[in-house]
């Protein structure tokens, strides 16, 4: 299998993009999703992040409130790590796990996996590609703040807490800018899916 990164900033268009790679045949694995499977109630992970942060950060039904989580987070560099320390063992983990669950079914294929730390991390040399999301910055404060119910202050905050997007542009095999209507993403997408698999190809062919 073809393993590609997929990455980019908050509210750059990520989930909009691996959509569409998964409609055009790719295997995708959304590290978002399992985060909110590692803060659910009961889990090892949730109750070291109570522990350390506080049951504040509990809902009524005693699950993790990400927002009030990331209130916090996103306003403190020192607790922002900590939580990484606290999750980021975990989720790579379990990204490994469905990769090699992949891999069982079948040797050939492309699988995305969709992570916005992931040049944080350190982990995009786990990935024979990488491709980063970006859209102009008045757009993606104006998406954050309809998303997530954020004033404009709150929005800047959570995308100056994080890394330059230039500074994952670099890094990147594949651009596509999602400021533009959503057929043009698509387009992009599709021209990216191309390139992917002759790149799936040439890995095979490489292993066999």
């Amino acid at each position: 299998m073809l393993h590609v990164g997929l990455t980019g900033n908050i509210a750059s268009g990520k989930s909009v993009v691996s959509v569409k790679f998964a409609e055009l045949g790719a295997h995708i694995i959304d590290a978002d999703h399992i985060v909110r499977e590692l803060l659910s109630c009961g889990t090892k992970i949730q109750k070291k992040i109570v522990e350390s942060f506080g049951e504040e950060i509990l809902s009524s039904d005693g699950s993790i409130d990400r927002k009030a989580l990331g209130g916090i987070v996103f306003n403190d560099s020192a607790k922002r790590l900590l939580l990484n320390r606290l999750t980021h063992p975990e989720i790579g983990a379990e990204i490994k796990r469905r990769i090699d669950a992949l891999e069982q079914i079948s040797a050939g294929g492309i699988v995305i996996v969709e992570a916005a730390l992931m040049v944080e991390t350190g982990s995009t040399g786990n990935y024979h590609r990488l491709i980063v999301v970006t859209c102009d910055s008045s757009l993606q404060i104006t998406r954050l703040m309809n998303r997530d119910d954020l004033t404009f202050e709150e929005a800047k905050a959570r995308i100056d807490s994080q890394m330059p997007v230039k500074e994952k542009l670099k890094l990147a095999d594949h651009i596509i800018d999602t400021s533009g209507t959503l057929k043009q993403t698509h387009e992009q997408v599709a021209a990216v899916y191309r390139d992917l698999l002759t790149q799936e190809l040439r890995v095979r062919k490489e292993r066999n």
